[in-house]
């Protein structure tokens, strides 16, 4: 749907959907995702093995962000959970199967219910019946129309007037947003069937559904207005080139009940049921003659007439300005008629228009438990950011690059836990944790041995929260010493003292463990333990902010795997019961993306300068290997990326440190590859020397 000022017939639809090349959204939105998904609301189509909520809960911000700014409010935006297909004006409801392709769609309808939220008053519409005006019922009984048909019929007009009205008001203050609109007309209003139909001898008998069908689309270029009596008058009362004029639901209802008058004055009496007995009756007693007569009528009217055509044919003639062009039809031309095919998909357009009017878009339900995930992703703060824009799709074609998304997770929660989504979280791995193996040895302590390290090394660091000051005095400048002002009339000037505060600079320590399967067993446990006793004695030191990422790679619903870290622990929002209450959840699983990973956390990264010492601490076993559809990051490519991204650091004044883990029989190639991504910072521990890392991260923190 578009308005143009400029056009006397106001708002119009457009011949046909619009091409683009692509979505809206790729202008507002640059962390949509290319995932097959399937359509936004249809019931006709396979549903998906499993739904990425990572990605369902990106767009559910994405639209309540463009909710929010359309309509200056703070709108609840929920996914459908219990079968709510009508805007109930407190809270906007979205389907469940969201993808790139029908997100613009997404956008459009939630734009559309937002700003009924917005503009519209609901109590007006709760209490309609009792609003319409009392001659309007009795204008209905003369002519057969009961009380509940006037009360639907005057709600649809009303559902017609107040779109036009709340569109044109987003139109005129939100222009960015028309695409958005244009999408969501273009899948649930409009329809090349209704084109042809405005155009046929279909609904052009005086009764309720005819007028409904040409109203609802007084907007469409193809409208005949000549096609009923009073359509005329009718378009006239709504006047679409003057609807920014309409500035509220009870002037559009009272322009619905000037309509609805106007129909009822100009309808065809409803016959009751007795009369079409008595009509039976007389039909049966004019005997065969009128039988042929009524037969050769309904020949020349129906699929088998001589002015049926193909929906191409129509069409052509559509597109061409051969039939229906401008007031022809209004003048009498006569009109195309509909093969039985034709009228069938007409019914079917013309019911999709007013379940849409009606607000009845049967949107996809989500089941409780995805809701559930979707709410513990929200609460993580996971999204997907773009990564490797110069990696290689392929390793045999250099040409085509492109890149990929990581996922980030910026919280670690139990509920996410719960979710069972990636894993490296989950609570397998929890009841996994402590327990002995074949040879009776225990897998996993990390979390109690790293805090009992981790109390002895913070013991030494506590001496960073100190301050010590020495006071000189006599001094020729300064503050006054007042035990000294004596001696001024002595003659003694130096009655000036200076103090100095020595202390240690506040420290940001960030730890990035490789989580790949390859990591598994004692090298997961040894550098978790390290990576936990550096954490504990930060949290004695107190003035050292440590954060804790794994990275490894999520395989999504839609068999797709993407690079992810995932922040476990932040010392600025977390406690240290955290890590003793979540980190037995965690384990190794999945391939190395490297640089990937830092790349996507780089803007998260907190830099060094004079008053803040800053590094960087990564432990992996291995050289950068992962690939998707989308990439291709391994060799000597994804060395020279994870090389970048470390120089990217050290430019942000922050000292980086990496440690290969490994027992000591790394090939030279290995070593090699690790030299060439790390440079000088590169070194090569055994995982039983794990804590020497953190007892040499002591002896840096306790530099000055």
């Amino acid at each position: 749907m578009s308005f143009n000022r400029n056009n006397n017939g106001g708002f119009t639809f457009r011949s046909g959907p619009v091409k683009k090349a692509k979505t809206y959204s790729s202008f507002w939105d640059n962390s949509s995702d290319d995932y097959d998904v399937d359509e936004f609301l249809g019931n006709d189509i396979e549903k998906p093995k499993g739904k990425d909520v990572v990605a369902l809960a990106g767009y559910k911000r994405a639209i309540s962000n463009f909710v929010n700014i359309v309509t200056e409010q703070d709108v609840p935006v929920v996914f459908n959970s219990n079968d709510e297909s009508f805007t109930d004006g407190k809270k906007v409801t979205i389907g469940s199967n969201l993808n790139d392709k029908n997100f613009d769609v997404a956008v459009g309808l939630a734009l559309h219910e937002g700003s009924h939220i917005k503009l519209s008053d609901f109590n007006l519409l709760k209490n309609l019946d009792i609003n319409i005006p009392q001659e309007i019922y009795v204008l209905g009984e003369r002519v057969g129309v009961p009380r509940n048909q006037v009360i639907s019929t005057i709600k649809s007009i009303l559902n017609y007037v107040e779109d036009r009205r709340i569109d044109y008001y987003i139109f005129k203050t939100s222009p960015g947003y028309k695409g958005y609109y244009h999408s969501m007309y273009d899948k649930y209003f409009y329809s090349k069937q209704v084109d042809k139909g405005l155009l046929s001898s279909e609904f052009r008998m005086e009764n309720i559904e005819s007028y409904m069908f040409r109203i609802i689309n007084l907007h469409n270029k193809n409208r005949q207005l000549g096609a009923l009596k009073g359509l005329k008058a009718i378009y006239d009362e709504i006047d679409l080139k003057s609807i920014k004029y309409v500035k509220s639901t009870e002037d559009a209802f009272n322009i619905a009940c000037n309509v609805m008058t106007l129909i009822l004055l100009n309808i065809d009496p409803v016959k009751n049921e007795s009369d079409d007995e008595n009509e039976s009756s007389d039909s049966d007693s004019s005997g065969s003659e009128s039988s042929e007569e009524n037969n050769d009528s309904q020949e020349g009217n129906g699929s088998d007439g001589s002015n049926t055509i193909s929906d191409e044919q129509l069409q052509d003639m559509i597109d061409n300005n051969s039939v229906g062009n401008g007031s022809s039809n209004d003048d009498g031309s006569e009109p195309v008629e509909l093969s039985d095919r034709q009228k069938n998909m007409l019914e079917k357009a013309f019911e999709k228009q007013e379940k849409f009017l009606g607000g009845d878009i049967q949107k996809t339900k989500m089941s409780k438990k995805d809701n559930n995930s979707i709410k513990a992703i929200e609460e993580s703060g996971a999204s997907y950011e773009d990564v490797g824009s110069d990696i290689n799709q392929n390793h045999w074609d250099s040409n085509k690059v492109g890149g990929t998304k990581c996922l980030v997770v910026k919280k670690l929660t139990k509920s996410l836990i719960d979710t069972e989504q990636f894993r490296v979280a989950t609570t397998w791995n929890g009841s996994y944790y402590g327990k002995t193996n074949y040879g009776g040895n225990t897998n996993c302590n990390y979390v109690e041995e790293g805090l009992r390290l981790g109390t002895v090394l913070g013991k030494k660091l506590k001496v960073r929260g100190e301050e010590t000051s020495l006071k000189y005095t006599r001094k020729d400048s300064g503050r006054i010493d007042k035990r000294l002002l004596a001696e001024c009339g002595f003659g003694n000037s130096n009655v000036f003292s200076q103090t100095f505060v020595e202390k240690f600079n506040k420290a940001y320590l960030h730890i990035s463990v490789d989580a790949s399967g390859s990591m598994g067993g004692s090298l997961w446990n040894k550098a978790m333990t390290s990576a936990v006793a550096m954490i504990k004695a930060a949290d004695m030191a107190g003035n050292i902010d440590v954060v804790l990422s794994i990275r490894s790679t999520h395989h999504n619903s839609s068999g797709t795997d993407v690079p992810l870290i995932m922040v476990c622990y932040d010392s600025r929002t977390d406690k240290l019961s955290k890590v003793k209450s979540l980190f037995k959840y965690l384990n190794v699983s999945g391939t190395t993306p490297e640089g990937l990973c830092f790349e996507a956390i780089m803007k998260d990264l907190i830099p060094g300068n004079n008053n803040q010492d800053s590094y960087f601490i990564n432990y992996s076993d291995g050289q950068p290997y992962y690939g998707n559809r989308e990439i291709y990051y391994s060799g000597r490519e994804a060395e020279i990326h994870t090389n970048k991204m470390v120089t990217q650091m050290r430019n942000q004044g922050m000292k980086v440190m990496s440690y290969f883990i490994g027992g000591g029989y790394e090939s030279e190639s290995c070593k090699r590859a690790f030299k060439n991504m790390y440079g000088n910072d590169a070194s090569f521990i055994n995982a039983t020397n794990m804590m020497q890392v953190a007892k040499t991260m002591n002896n840096k923190f306790l530099g000055k």
